[in-house]
């Protein structure tokens, strides 16, 4: 600590935007200053990247924070937090950058807000290294909201790489605080179902042959389901630039929701994208556990934040989920226990997540 400045190094465990997100969100609710040192410092080009920054632009305007360092490659910041106050707040990647991820960082801040709040999130809606807005809606709202909140998600336009352009519109009430939860019985698979979409200028027919290909790949697996991936144009007055991709989702008997995703790209064949996306999904129902591993790191932060004791059960713990935790814990008093899964099948490799939540109260309610 300097003064009583929170240290943060950037460059350790995933060593991503990810420190960022946790960290500064964090830092806002529990107004604590934070210094961020080697941000990204392993990566190909270190330092804070558009989207990073757009993060960073709208928790400090949530909270009319202070933001020093602020630049586009920038390896070092302080933030001083204020107080978070509802209302509309806009944050622009300007880039391809993804809009998940600046709510990511957003989210568990107005959570906390004195008033409602709308954000305007601008950029890539389905990009890479990022959870695509379908996920969003599909799996993560309906989880996440086992927190005891809801949360309102417009897509207004989407966008794709190279220059982003979508526009998603997030609407959320504060809370008081929130609950734990207990994801840990699985249940059985009682429906799989997802949407192939192309947008742009990718005929239709791209589209059928990712949902075949990912249809027919399921099917070696499970037989027994009937499996719905709709094809879907997206409208052009609803898209911008050309984009394409899958995702597909398993729902079990207890109400979990687990999935498989994947992009397409200049050169990869339909096929390619649809069994890529079955792959992915399959080897989420694998393991037993009942968050697939796109969701496991995005609930660490309302865990820690809950009022009581969270439960997941999971696939093996990933890098993103390990950093998420290790900064949780620095800046909360939750307290997180991580420990392998002994009642299944030995062969499984499922863990549980436990987290004595900090019970974070809404001062401004």
């Amino acid at each position: 600590m300097d003064g009583d400045r929170v240290e943060i190094d950037g460059g350790i465990m995933e060593g991503g935007g990810q420190i960022l997100r946790v960290s500064t969100a964090l830092s806002c609710l529990l107004g604590l200053p934070l210094r961020v040192r080697r941000i990204r410092a392993g990566r190909s080009q270190p330092g804070l990247r558009p989207q990073h920054l757009s993060g960073l632009e709208i928790v400090r305007d949530l909270c009319d924070g202070k933001l020093n360092g602020g630049e586009i490659g920038s390896t070092e910041i302080t933030f001083t937090p204020g107080k978070i106050k509802g209302g509309t707040h806009i944050a622009d990647t300007k880039t391809a950058g993804s809009v998940c991820l600046l709510m990511q960082v957003a989210m568990p801040c107005v959570l906390f807000a004195a008033s409602p709040s709308e954000l305007h999130l601008k950029g890539g809606t389905n990009a890479e290294m990022a959870p695509q807005i379908d996920y969003t809606v599909m799996v993560f709202k309906p989880i996440v909201e086992k927190f005891n909140f809801t949360f309102n998600c417009d897509i207004k336009r989407r966008g794709y790489y190279p220059q982003g352009g979508g526009e998603v519109i997030i609407q959320m009430s504060p809370v008081k605080e929130l609950s734990p939860i207990n994801l840990t019985e699985r249940g059985t698979v009682t429906k799989i179902y997802g949407r192939a979409f192309v947008a742009g200028a990718l005929p239709i027919k791209l589209a059928k042959d990712m949902s075949a290909a990912a249809v027919r790949c399921i099917r070696r697996e499970i037989r027994d389901l009937y499996i719905n991936i709709q094809p879907v144009r997206e409208p052009d007055d609803q898209a911008v630039g050309t984009g394409s991709g899958i995702i597909i989702v398993a729902e079990t008997s207890t109400g979990c929701l687990l999935a498989g995703s994947s992009l397409g790209k200049r050169g990869k064949n339909a096929d390619k994208v649809g069994i890529e996306a079955a792959e992915r999904l399959l080897q989420n129902l694998k393991h037993g556990g009942s968050v697939d591993d796109s969701l496991q790191d995005q609930l660490i932060i309302f865990m820690a934040l809950a009022k009581g004791v969270s439960r997941v059960k999971s696939g093996p713990i990933t890098l993103h989920t390990q950093t998420a935790i290790h900064f949780a814990e620095q800046l909360t008093k939750a307290k997180f226990t991580v420990t392998k899964s002994e009642e299944e099948d030995p062969g499984n490799d499922t863990y549980i997540i436990e987290c004595q939540g900090m019970g974070m109260i809404n001062p401004n309610l």
